[in-house]
């Protein structure tokens, strides 16, 4: 909108770059062009303005398909007007003078001239297309459908009217069976995943055989190497007890070789001393042999009395006295008075 302010009884009027001013004045063109600055009298002046920017149409509408299906097609044109004084001529952009305001409503019509023409075309293709399709390539489809109908359209060059791009954002079946058409493919998805549960938990069930087999084949081998142990174990304990009973009956021998050479030596030597003890006793005897009764008796005696207990004294009667003495040869003392 143009940007018009007051001064003693006349008005400036200020446009946008993106913005076609047309000025007349008393039916003659005074001012023509985009981005205008000027001085006007409201009572003798005729202002329009055209916008000519790209601008954005966003546009949503029903359509049937060939099975009977309805859909929501939402699409955005992109137009500009590139003719201003065409458009100026065919269609309302008069502003007041005072306010600047449009007083009609010239964009409503354009877009529903575009609209219009782009669900009709929008309408033709997918009357002919099922549902299937329609979900599936009818973007493409209702795109080119429409950019080709409006620019076959002859109305809006007569306009000025000049279609930029033609886009189309999707096509929604109704809930209910958009809800439908998303089941297979959610089965198919969830059944996908419960292939994959599947095939992961036949993968892990084959790593716990394999694991499990693994498990059982050391056990197997830990338990022939026990056995083997075993074996070896009952080996060396018999080795062991042939090794000390063969040393016990090494020792054994030797103990008894030993005993036999210590008991012959015992032997030996109890012979050599009896044969020195016969000889002394022989010695002895023959000692003895030669000497007299009566000093074997004296020594006799004397062997007794070193057998015989201590004796501190002893008192010999007379008779007893020289009856010993007699026996020994030797002369009775004589008796004192």
């Amino acid at each position: 909108m143009a940007d018009i302010t007051r001064r003693f009884g006349w008005r400036h009027l200020r446009s946008a770059p993106t913005a076609h001013i047309r000025h007349h004045k008393r039916g003659v063109l005074a001012h023509d062009g985009a981005g205008l600055s000027f001085w006007y009298r409201s009572l003798s002046a005729a202002l329009s303005e055209v916008p000519v920017n790209d601008r954005e149409l966003a546009m949503a509408f029903h359509a049937r398909t060939a099975d009977f299906q309805d859909v929501t097609v939402q699409a955005t044109v992109t137009y500009r007007i590139s003719d201003p004084a065409e458009a100026a001529a065919r269609l309302d952009f008069s502003v007041d003078p005072d306010s600047g305001v449009w007083r009609g409503a010239p964009l409503e019509q354009i877009a529903t001239l575009l609209t219009e023409t782009a669900q009709q075309h929008t309408l033709d293709v997918l009357a002919r297309t099922p549902l299937a399709g329609a979900l599936v390539d009818g973007v493409a489809a209702v795109r080119e459908r429409v950019s080709a109908g409006l620019a076959d359209e002859p109305r809006l060059p007569a306009t000025g009217i000049e279609v930029v791009a033609v886009r189309v954002v999707a096509i929604r079946p109704e809930a209910e069976v958009e809800r439908a058409l998303r089941t297979p493919a959610r089965e198919q998805i969830q059944q996908e995943a419960d292939r994959a549960t599947y095939e992961r938990r036949a993968v892990a069930v084959e790593r716990e055989r394999t694991i499990a087999e693994n498990e059982l084949a050391s056990q197997i081998e830990l338990a022939r190497r026990e056995e083997q142990l075993v074996e070896q174990r009952g080996t060396n304990t018999r080795r062991e007890a042939e090794e000390n009973a063969a040393a016990d009956g090494v020792r054994a021998e030797a103990e008894a070789a030993r005993k036999v050479r210590l008991a012959r030596a015992e032997a030996e030597a109890a012979r050599e001393v009896g044969a020195a003890r016969a000889e002394s006793q022989a010695a002895w005897l023959r000692v003895h042999g030669d000497v007299e009764a009566a000093t074997l008796h004296a020594l006799a005696a004397t062997r007794l009395a070193e057998n015989l207990p201590r004796i501190d004294s002893l008192t010999l009667s007379p008779d007893i006295l020289t009856g010993l003495l007699t026996k020994l040869g030797r002369p009775a003392p004589e008796s004192r008075a």
